[in-house]
């Protein structure tokens, strides 16, 4: 037997429309409240799954370049750890953005 791969592209941006049958469905789902949703099939998130959670391997950030002005002892201390500054810039700034939204 051979297999044949069947590639779709699509345009999130210009999403193919829905049938009739698609559209009577997501309105019955519109229609339910969040109790009558049947949940039972979902197992619980326990403190024990969000320990061993892991952010989406495939997120990556999109990158902007800028300029920005830094002091030149700080650049000089950035530069001596080796290739990968701007990257540890990154990474350090990254690490105060999440530091001021944590509650």
């Amino acid at each position: 037997m051979s297999r044949s791969i069947v590639k779709h592209e699509v345009d999130p941006a210009n999403p193919a429309p829905l049938n009739e049958e698609q559209k009577a469905q997501l309105a019955q789902l519109a229609a339910l409240s969040d109790q009558d949703v049947d949940t039972s099939d979902l197992p619980p998130l326990t403190d024990a799954f969000w320990q061993n959670a892991v952010r989406n391997p495939f997120y990556k950030p999109t990158k902007t370049s800028t300029t920005v002005r830094i002091d030149s002892d700080v650049l000089a201390w950035l530069r001596g750890q080796g290739k990968g500054y701007q990257s540890r810039i990154n990474a350090i700034l990254r690490r105060a953005m999440l530091a001021a939204h944590k509650p």
